[in-house]
């Protein structure tokens, strides 16, 4: 069976992105890979694949399907973070499974406990402290009672990590807030300790707190959209430009390439309109494209009239509206297109490249938002 579209996957490019983040926060620290949101779009099955070769061997992921799925997956049996969603029906797989879990709120951490002493094995949790980010954390005022639970049900948990997350260290107009995250955090463990109580790892780091804000790098850092290729933000790129190697100023490489190919090609006269409505009339005479990608396989509408692929090594424009299942490209001046040519929406074909962040300039998406719309169903294959 032909597919409308494929995304290729970059075993090397993967290397390279792990080589640059070992060398930023060091040989000692643990690299958690962060694959929710279908591993930033690149598919979690194939991306825990490319990891595990790279020497991954810790998972991050946002629920407990996401987290069976990397458990599926895994020939290395490498450990597995929950972060956000677990509900108390799940806990049971989870400690059977020894798969660690975040705990924000008392009534997942007594569900664990209880669970634990019926199965008569600890649960491995993270408790994750509200730092100031005010979405998932224990509170400030909650640290008396947290601290009781826990010194109380030692035998019924494995303390993995202490944690928090940082609210937009991508930007430095979150300077000042984050600064104040790290301050509260460091309050949360020094109190803990002198409780009697200490983590297996403290945990804070994101890609961007891990490039821009060093001392929040600690005992693991999670790894997301570094990993896959892609700066957390522009400011973060600045950041750390002035620090690259002259011949090293683009370290990260990116690893997905998306690709189709055309369906068919079509005249039409100038003054004619292309697709629904009115948005393109033809200046001239054309030759157009079609192409069996759309919204659907999160090609944005919002990209009618503006979006690019890659023909024949030439970068050509979407003209019309784009649909559920298709969009029209002008190749009026590319000689000998024809049926069956491959398309790039995403990657490089001869010397050009078009890049996720290019969608990004014409839709003012953020390359996570582009990347994690990519339909599951869409084929991935890993290559070299």
């Amino acid at each position: 069976m032909v597919h409308t579209s494929y995304i290729e996957l970059s075993k090397g490019a993967y290397k390279n992105n792990l080589k640059f983040i070992r060398s930023q926060v060091g040989s000692h620290v643990t690299i958690s890979s962060v694959v929710k949101g279908n591993a930033y779009g690149h598919g979690i099955e194939n991306t825990v694949k490319i990891a595990e070769s790279a020497g991954i061997r810790h998972f991050s992921t946002f629920s407990t399907d996401e987290a069976i799925r990397v458990e599926a997956s895994s020939t290395k049996n490498s450990e597995i973070m929950i972060m956000g969603m677990v509900d108390n029906e799940s806990i049971p797989y989870l400690i059977q499974h020894e798969i660690s879990f975040y705990v924000f709120e008392l009534d997942r951490l007594r569900c664990a406990i209880e669970t634990s002493k019926t199965l008569g094995k600890k649960a491995k949790i993270h408790v994750e402290v509200e730092t100031g980010f005010h979405r998932t954390g224990f509170e400030w005022e909650e640290r008396t009672a947290l601290a009781e639970v826990l010194l109380s049900n030692r035998e019924n948990l494995q303390l993995c990590g202490l944690c928090t997350h940082y609210a937009g260290a991508e930007s430095v107009g979150n300077y000042v807030r984050i600064q104040n995250q790290i301050k509260t955090y460091l309050e949360f463990k020094q109190w803990f300790q002198e409780k009697g109580l200490y983590f297996d790892k403290y945990h804070t780091a994101c890609s961007a707190a891990s490039l821009s804000y060093p001392e929040t790098i600690m005992d693991m850092v999670r790894i997301g959209i570094a990993q896959y290729g892609f700066w957390p933000s522009q400011e973060t790129y600045m950041f750390k430009f002035k620090q690259l190697a002259p011949n090293m100023k683009n370290p990260l490489k990116r690893l997905i390439s998306w690709k189709s190919q055309v369906m068919s090609v079509k005249k039409v006269k100038i003054g004619d309109f292309v697709g629904y409505g009115n948005s393109y009339m033809a200046s001239r005479n054309m030759t157009i494209a079609l192409v069996p990608i759309g919204y659907c396989h999160g090609f944005s509408r919002n990209l009618s009239n503006l979006g690019k692929v890659l023909i024949h090594g030439k970068i050509l424009p979407v003209v019309g509206t784009v649909t559920m299942n298709a969009i029209s490209i002008d190749i009026t001046d590319l000689q000998k297109a024809r049926k069956g040519d491959e398309v790039v929406i995403i990657g490089r074909q001869k010397r050009n490249e078009i890049t996720v962040a290019s969608f990004g300039e014409s839709t003012q998406q953020v390359n996570y938002e582009l990347l994690t719309r990519l339909p599951h169903d869409i084929p991935r294959k890993i290559i070299s």
